[in-house]
């Protein structure tokens, strides 16, 4: 395949990231208010207060991930985090897959953020019922703020980033510890179901459901990743800043379900329907409406930078993508400007596209739509694993500046077997909507991105298309 010729400055990504603005930024796109605010309601409903094991599993099963992504992005620092690293184990087209379903799949998710923000913030502002118009218009206001945000880069990003990762710390580990010290009932609470079921028909039920909605708030850690040409030393700091990110954000995820957990009043009335917002009602409770009004206004934020961290992660493996010579209008979305040298163009994009689906955000196409955003970070998380075992299974891998050793097959197929359980089990029909097309929402997807991915690659990879124009990696590492 033909290679790039030598970069310019403005071809290349500016390298002002170090180890812990890489860690904020994957910790603020997995956000530890995120995963639990996402979850716990719709979890505990599901399975009881027993929903609290799916935790651990999840986490355990991502670690191993984060373990073997590790290994990639030290041995190809290269933007686009599993766009490249798919790339590179397999070939162009399992790469441009692996992109595609990453940039539909992020770009969606940046809705769901934004009109989350929107609510929290509507909330602490003592607006209980805001009309469509107000939501959307207030969601593509934060939509707005935070593409500024990424479009401007460097010293405000990366300050926005520590400001937020403070306040998620102090949050979650702060609900934690009052919940789990000052109002915590008996630690027995976490093993009953409240009339969910038992036995294995609980578990092969209930509790594989948790899983499911657990697996959103274990991901993001890959943001990291994506910004690899960013970092400073990105072969040695990168699986660093990936895997304490998730085991920081984890361990404050089921630290804080735990204490909130325990110190819900009535469980009766939240498995009834009676109490919507366990987690709020909760709070109140035992805290008072002016601690519950901050908590709000940290949930806005948290849910903010978690929106922007994400729109990093994506637009550098659009740009990343686009800079191959593999997508449509690479000549904009492959381009670098202003001072930062940031993909201001795919930024805009992605903000368009976001902005685009808050107008339909109260329709069933919208729902329809969005149930593609979880199962899209473990199917993209899955090629690259999967590549990976194939790269084993010839004998053809090498390893990197970091390697997990003599443990490094093992956990690589342990992780391929975890997320295409985790595919499987997020995509699986379950009656949760009278709407049959809902509960089969996520293979309607699929299926519907696929016919146009056929389409799209067919055309990006024609004949005498010119394509394809890889960055070697000593250039793009700038070695």
């Amino acid at each position: 395949m033909p290679t790039s010729p030598t970069p310019t400055p403005l071809d290349q990504p500016m390298r002002d990231f170090s180890l812990w603005s890489a860690f904020a930024l994957a910790f603020s796109d997995i956000s530890p208010i995120v995963g639990i605010y996402s979850v716990f309601a719709i979890s505990i409903v599901a399975a009881g207060p027993a929903f609290f094991w799916s935790l651990p599993i999840v986490l355990a099963g991502e670690l191993l991930v984060t373990a073997v992504f590790g290994e990639l992005v030290s041995k190809w620092p290269l933007s686009g985090s599993v766009y490249a690293w798919a790339r590179q184990l397999v070939g162009p087209r399992f790469g441009w897959w692996t992109n595609w379903i990453y940039m539909w799949g992020l770009t969606m998710t940046l809705s769901v953020l934004a009109l989350a923000a929107t609510g929290y913030l509507w909330s602490a502002v003592g607006v209980a019922s805001p009309s469509t118009n107000q939501t959307v218009g207030l969601a593509l206001a934060v939509l707005v703020l935070g593409s500024a945000l990424n479009m401007i880069g460097g010293k405000v990003l990366k300050t926005l980033l520590y400001i937020t990762l403070t306040c998620e710390l102090i949050a979650s580990l702060g609900i934690g510890t009052v919940m789990f010290i000052f109002h915590a009932n008996a630690i027995g609470m976490i093993f009953t179901t409240s009339g969910t079921g038992n036995g294995f028909g609980w578990f092969s039920n209930s509790f594989l459901t948790t899983v499911a909605f657990a697996g959103y708030s274990f991901v993001g850690f890959e943001a990291a990743g994506a910004i690899a040409q960013e970092v400073r030393e990105a072969r040695r700091v990168l699986p660093a800043a990936m895997i304490l990110s998730l085991a920081a954000c984890g361990a404050l995820v089921m630290f804080a379900c735990l204490g909130i957990t325990l110190a819900i009043p009535d469980i009766g009335k939240v498995m009834n329907g009676s109490i919507a917002d366990p987690i709020s009602s909760t709070l109140q409770l035992h805290l008072g409406g002016g601690v519950s009004s901050a908590v709000l206004v940290v949930l806005a934020i948290g849910f903010t930078a978690s929106m922007i961290a994400v729109q990093t992660a994506v637009t550098r493996s659009i740009w990343s993508a686009a800079r191959d010579n593999v997508l449509p209008g690479r000549a904009w979305l492959g381009r670098l400007s202003g001072a930062e040298h940031l993909p201001r163009y795919a930024i805009a994009l992605t903000a368009i596209v976001a902005g685009s689906l808050l107008f339909i955000s109260t329709s069933k196409l919208y729902t329809l739509l969005l149930s593609f955003a979880n199962v899209a970070f473990y199917l993209s998380y899955a090629m690259p694993i999967l590549g990976a075992v194939y790269v084993r299974q010839r004998g053809l891998w090498r390893p990197g500046h970091f390697s997990l050793g003599r443990w490094s097959n093992p956990v690589t197929y342990v992780a391929a077997v975890w997320v295409v359980f985790e595919c499987i089990n997020i995509a699986w029909p379950r009656p949760a909507n009278p709407q049959w097309y809902l509960n089969w929402g996520v293979i309607i997807m699929v299926g519907a991105l696929g016919v146009l991915g056929l389409a799209v690659s067919t055309w990006v990879f024609r004949s005498g298309a010119g394509n394809l124009v890889v960055m070697p990696v000593e250039e793009a590492e700038g070695a």
